[in-house]
């Protein structure tokens, strides 16, 4: 694997990065290292265009007018959108990933086109805000452990046909519609309401997306010692004030 490459794309940190949602490309970004893989890392500000040679895109969430913001350039940029139609690895956290869908309410509470590379469409939910930590099973298909994250959300994302949940929660809210299901998929493109950073307490979905990318089935081993400490910290915290 020495020999291979890997350009990950990290999408307007300067507005939707909250809740240390950056941690994600760093955790894959490292993943990738300790595997001997080069990597390239490209921070794609929002003023800036986003490139379709990526091979991973990472998404943070955001506060509701960065949010507007990001939908209204990335849907004029068109750039993920065409890095999506070659077949890249798109990863969105809670504002990115309503922005991947159809449309969700922006902060002047209107209706706004996203992406549509989700087939979600996401509403103002009416009741109680999301917030509190998460535990979910993730689709037995992805083969991966169970998820622990943190959701902060008053989104409620309905899911179309064509798109699958991320998981299904044990506890906690996640999309928020009451059917237990968090986050959202398709073949290459993935949403999920949780912070953490996610993929810090979750490193095997980092993983993920690293095979995804490089089209392998398998990946050498790593010391999954710190995370799998962080992990089992916050799933018993979770747990004790469930």
């Amino acid at each position: 694997m020495t020999d291979s490459s890997l350009r990950l794309v990290w999408v307007y940190p300067d507005l939707l990065s909250t809740y240390g949602d950056q941690g994600n490309v760093l955790v894959v970004e490292r993943r990738a290292r300790q595997r001997g893989l080069s990597v390239e890392r490209l921070d794609v500000r929002s003023d800036q265009p986003v490139p379709t040679s990526g091979d991973i895109y990472l998404i943070g969430g955001g506060e509701d007018r960065p949010q507007r913001l990001a939908a209204e350039r990335l849907v004029r940029d068109g750039g993920l959108s065409r890095a999506a139609a070659n077949g890249a690895i798109i990863f969105s956290v809670c504002a990115g990933y309503q922005i991947l869908g159809h449309e969700f309410v922006n902060d002047v509470g209107e209706r706004q086109p996203g992406l549509g590379l989700l087939d979600v469409t996401t509403v103002r939910g009416e009741g109680e805000r999301c917030v509190g930590d998460v535990l979910a099973d993730i689709d037995p298909h992805l083969g991966l452990p169970q998820l622990t994250g943190f959701e902060n959300h008053q989104g409620v994302t309905h899911l179309g046909p064509t798109a699958r949940p991320f998981a299904r929660t044990v506890f906690g809210r996640g999309n928020g519609t009451g059917d237990g299901t968090e986050g959202a998929y398709n073949d290459t493109v993935f949403g999920t309401y949780m912070h953490g950073p996610v993929m810090a307490r979750n490193p095997q979905i980092a993983d993920l997306m690293l095979k995804l990318a490089l089209d392998v089935n398998a990946l050498p081993p790593t010391d999954d010692r710190w995370y799998e400490a962080l992990r089992a910290e916050r799933i018993a915290a979770a747990t004790q004030t469930a």
